[in-house]
């Protein structure tokens, strides 16, 4: 089995980031190929500082390692290092239409959070994320709930170049982590935890101080009523209910009948921002080194680019027979 994801190196990453993302991607590393990239050619859709970006990568790069990817048993790479994702691209707007792009939700959410200057890039942005799937002939994707609808058209896209054009891509399925698998603001429960929307406080950053994590939990909004259960009508507690269970890989239903009468929510929230910490205490602690040797960062981007590619380039190559460009094979 073949797996692939991607993440971008914008902000810092955080606890939706980790829960949703980071975590699945060493675990999946055990159960095939395993392909994750850096996607800076996504990062600069949005307004981007180019000295940042780079710096932004490094960063990303010595999460992802410090949170368990090895490089010996996955491929890691830089997404621009590997032209052929921008090359598929077009290939596949052939195949990609203008009403499926618009309906897109995070562009319309994004291009209204931008009113000033909505690039082209940021409308595309799904068809570039359809390329660095299909390059890799992937079986299974890891991604969050909010990627499904993305995901959605990277299999809508694959069926039609294959209808086409004759079979060429596999067509990937997702997987989407059973619990926490859409993290909520701490402080707007009914959205998501963002790197661009929430405030400092609604989120909670990987490297966060861990007395700084506890205080945000700690002024976490739930609700009156006082009973710790999932429901409806209790996006705060409910959202912390899952990261409890996230963080000490149990059930919800544990959760709950762990705090079954609990008084109140002062002790369930201390808990849940000490389950936290010490969930995150492994990532924080191997960070610094990692981050300050750059050119090791660096060597494990380039080789990794160098393995995608060899993959890479038979799809390109394959995709670009059935669509009659380049010289016959």
């Amino acid at each position: 089995m073949r797996i692939f994801s991607g993440i971008q190196p914008t902000g810092r990453k955080h606890l939706g980031n980790y829960l949703g993302a980071i975590r699945n991607y060493v675990a999946m590393q055990d159960e095939g190929e395993a392909i994750y990239c850096v996607v800076d050619l996504h990062a600069i859709t949005v307004d981007f500082d180019p000295a940042e970006l780079r710096e932004r990568v490094y960063n990303t790069t010595a999460i992802l390692v410090a949170a368990g990817l090895d490089p010996a048993q996955c491929i890691l790479f830089r997404q621009s290092d590997v032209p052929e994702h921008t090359e598929l691209c077009w290939l596949l707007t052939s195949v990609t239409a203008y009403g499926e792009l618009s309906r897109m939700t995070q562009f319309k959410e994004k291009s209204e959070q931008q009113k000033s200057f909505v690039s082209a890039g940021l409308f595309m942005y799904p068809v570039l994320q359809a390329a660095d799937i299909l390059a890799y002939q992937t079986d299974e994707v890891p991604i969050g709930e909010d990627q499904k609808q993305h995901l959605e058209l990277a299999r809508n896209v694959a069926d039609r170049f294959n209808t086409r054009y004759g079979e060429t891509f596999i067509v990937p399925r997702h997987r989407i982590p059973r619990v926490a698998a859409r993290v909520r603001d701490l402080q707007s429960p009914l959205k998501q935890m963002s790197t661009t929307a929430s405030t400092e406080q609604g989120k909670v950053h990987i490297l966060d101080d861990p007395d700084v994590i506890r205080r945000k939990f700690q002024a976490a909004v739930t609700d009156a009523r006082r009973d710790v259960v999932r429901s409806p009508d209790k996006p705060g507690i409910s959202n912390l209910i899952e990261l409890m269970a996230a963080a000490r890989g149990i059930s919800p239903d544990d959760v709950e009948r762990e705090y079954a009468g609990a008084p109140g929510y002062a002790d369930f929230k201390r808990d849940v921002g000490d389950a936290v910490v010490k969930l995150l205490a492994p990532v924080r602690d191997r960070y610094g080194p990692l981050r300050d040797d750059e050119r090791a960062l660096e060597a494990i981007l380039i080789k990794g680019a160098d393995k995608a590619r060899a993959i890479a380039a038979d799809t390109i190559t394959r995709a670009r027979t059935r669509t009659g460009f380049g010289r016959p094979q």
